[in-house]
């Protein structure tokens, strides 16, 4: 697989990591790359600082601020919690908790945003 950043560029700027973290990072580089190839076929076209801002931005999120936990399952994209009284309800639409996935922003960087209009399969004979 080919990682588009490096663990110190996923810190610069974000925070400390233990060693279990960096190689956590490491990994989920890999992953992110892959996911970025999945989706962009032309990665040798676009410029390089926006593969690495991509790859960390999308590995920030699954790593989170360090201190929080979130208490939901990974891979939950919608679900409630109460107690003594209190409920909460909570919905995760771009994506879902500890995955990672590409964001609308990210889409549009990479040059993969929406885009409107139609193809014919026909007319390509």
């Amino acid at each position: 697989m080919v990682a588009y950043a490096t663990t110190e560029d996923v810190i610069s700027g974000f925070r400390e990591m233990t060693e279990s973290e960096k190689g956590k990072c490491t990994f989920l580089l890999d992953e992110a790359g892959a996911i970025i190839k999945a989706y962009c076929k032309n990665t040798d076209t676009i410029d390089g600082d926006v593969l690495k801002l991509v790859s960390c931005r999308m590995v920030r999120r699954v790593l989170g601020d360090g201190e929080s936990t979130t208490g939901f399952p990974v891979g939950s994209t919608q679900g409630s919690m109460s107690a003594l009284g209190y409920s909460q309800s909570f919905t995760i639409s771009n994506g879902s908790v500890g995955e990672l996935y590409l964001s609308k922003i990210e889409k549009k960087m990479l040059g993969i945003g929406d885009h409107i209009g139609m193809h014919s399969p026909l007319e390509d004979i």
